[in-house]
């Protein structure tokens, strides 16, 4: 029984690669901030159509101080409900958007776009990678937007850079475990990115879905299955890979 962690789980994109993954019959460890309603019912889904045990553990990706915790919490889970003392995947999926103009920029801003997105997801790594089983495997999310200049996002679109650069990094340094360490970049997807943006904003998503040479943004699924394939063994030949998953948005 192989298990996967992925970070970000109870909507959007997370929440479609955990479901993705029970399908495959893989369990999920999934986590949450704000949205325990929304986990649970993740959990319960993927249990009832999978049949494959789930969780839903709160984690706040800012709190560095709280890992040693969660990661306590893992290890119990673990050995209770699948009686082992490893896990196989992670998906470092968790982050928040929203942007802020440079003219405008905060220090607080600022510090929970990089604590969320970069900072917490590598120290988490850190703390996970030393009980996860040799030659799994890694999927960090990153962004399209490493690679344009929206205005508003050039510290998440910086850091999400920074991210996709680490990715490569740590693929050299876990390759002697065979753990493969890859990455995605997703386009405009109508998920709950900056906080549900394109639900209350619909009309955001029209000059968006022009950019695209598909006519449409995308959907988690879009990305949801790039991911759990680049979990599989399917892709066992590839890491260090960032694999832009944008519909061809901006091509």
């Amino acid at each position: 029984m192989k298990i996967a962690i992925v970070t970000g789980g109870s909507n959007g994109i997370g929440k479609a690669t955990a479901l993705g993954l029970g399908k495959l019959g893989i369990s999920v460890i999934l986590t949450y901030n704000s949205y325990k309603d929304r986990a649970e019912a993740v959990v319960k889904e993927i249990e009832k159509n999978s049949g494959v045990r789930a969780l839903a553990l709160k984690l706040d990706l800012t709190q560095l101080s709280s890992f040693e915790g969660f990661v306590l919490e893992v290890k119990k889970n673990l050995k209770e409900v699948w009686n082992r003392t490893t896990f196989d995947y992670l998906v470092n999926n968790g982050g928040i958007g929203g942007p802020m103009m440079f003219s405008e920029m905060s220090e607080e801003y600022f510090d929970k776009i990089l604590n969320t997105n970069y900072k917490g997801p590598i120290f988490l790594t850190q703390q996970l990678v030393g009980f996860m089983e040799d030659a799994g495997a890694i999927v960090n999310t990153t962004s399209s937007s490493k690679n344009q200049s929206f205005p508003g996002y050039s510290v998440y679109g910086s850091l999400k850079a920074a991210f996709s650069t680490w990715t490569r990094y740590i693929a050299k340094e876990l390759a002697p475990r065979q753990i493969r360490v890859n990455a995605v970049s997703p386009g405009p997807t109508h998920s709950n990115f900056g906080d549900g943006v394109f639900d209350k904003h619909p009309e955001f998503i029209k000059p968006l879905a022009e950019q695209s040479v598909f006519g449409r943004i995308g959907q988690p699924e879009d990305i949801a299955k790039v991911i759990v394939n680049l979990l599989s063994d399917d892709f066992s030949w590839v890491t260090a890979q960032d694999i832009e998953v944008s519909g061809g948005h901006l091509l």
